[in-house]
């Protein structure tokens, strides 16, 4: 009796996983809908993980919510989002898909984007995933422990080929010119979480853990600027406009491990709205000596 209701419970836990892989599936493989005219594209920092409810019809596996920076963004500058953005997501998967069973991100562009926005490479780099590992390695709390049980030491800890993000990132922009020729392409840095010296209580890293990681954010922070450079693409660095805003700041635009308001790692909800400001004011500089001469031609 006892082996028959161990198979049974066996049973029951294959289908519960078959049942949720099938599920990731068809989400993966559905067509994003929604109008295309702003295309939101990138991993977690986008996708506003921790930022409240599930974006409504995202797959769940992504993780996407309602109050990500494209979501405020597109507010903002009233315009219709489709963001596939999604937690997780490397260059790569902007480019070749893969990611979920889901289809490249550039895929959700048509000839009638007008703007892209692109946070990416993070993950390329294990970022944030050293820094939780680390942090988790120092915490003597549940959740610290039950972290450990999860998180792997990163495979690319402190050599990340950054030179591969640069030319991703480079090769996203080209192919964005393909396929949307008339469109704004912004590439978007990481904002900074670590303070430009030492650590803090809220972060759980110790010095040395933070200095590894800060090299890190910064080589991070150059790929992308180097990629907005190479490929003509506009450039909002949240890395240096966010250097007072550290998760170690009395306003922090990120979270660190410990006491957070969302994801550990991750912007907060002031640090997604200050993404879409600097965003939103970009536009409107680039677009303000057009309608300067339009004006003057009036």
């Amino acid at each position: 009796m006892l082996i028959r209701g161990c198979l049974v419970v066996a049973g029951l836990l294959v289908l519960v996983v078959l049942a949720g892989v099938l599920l990731i599936y068809i989400q993966g493989r559905k067509q994003p809908s929604g109008d295309p005219q702003y295309v939101a594209m990138g991993s977690s920092f986008a996708a506003g993980l921790g930022l409240g409810p599930r974006a409504p019809g995202s797959p769940i596996a992504c993780v996407r919510t309602i109050n990500g920076y494209p979501s405020q963004l597109a507010a903002l500058i009233k315009s219709p989002l489709l963001d596939v953005s999604c937690s997780g997501a490397t260059t790569a998967h902007i480019l070749r898909g893969g990611q979920f069973f889901q289809r490249p991100q550039l895929d959700a562009v048509t000839s009638g984007t007008k703007l892209v926005t692109i946070t990416s490479g993070g993950n390329d780099v294990d970022y944030v995933a050293g820094l939780s590992f680390d942090a988790a390695q120092n915490g003597s709390s549940f959740s610290s422990r039950l972290a450990r049980l999860f998180l792997r030491p990163p495979a690319s800890r402190g050599t990340g080929d950054f030179e591969k993000v640069r030319r991703d990132l480079a090769e996203v922009v080209a192919q964005l010119r393909q396929r949307a020729p008339a469109a704004i392409v912004v590439l978007v840095t990481y904002p900074t979480i670590l303070p430009p010296a030492g650590t803090c209580q809220r972060l759980n890293l110790s010095d040395d853990q933070a200095r590894l990681s800060r090299k890190i954010s910064e080589q991070l922070a150059d790929a992308t600027r180097a990629a907005a450079h190479d490929s003509g693409a506009l450039l909002v660095d949240m890395h240096r406009l966010g250097i007072d805003y550290h998760a170690c700041s009395p306003t922090p635009w990120v979270n660190g491990w410990k006491d957070v308001r969302g994801a550990p790692f991750h912007p907060t909800m002031l640090g997604a709205r200050a993404t879409a400001q600097a965003i939103a004011a970009t536009l409107a500089a680039q677009t303000a000596p057009i309608t300067k001469r339009q004006r003057s031609k009036s």
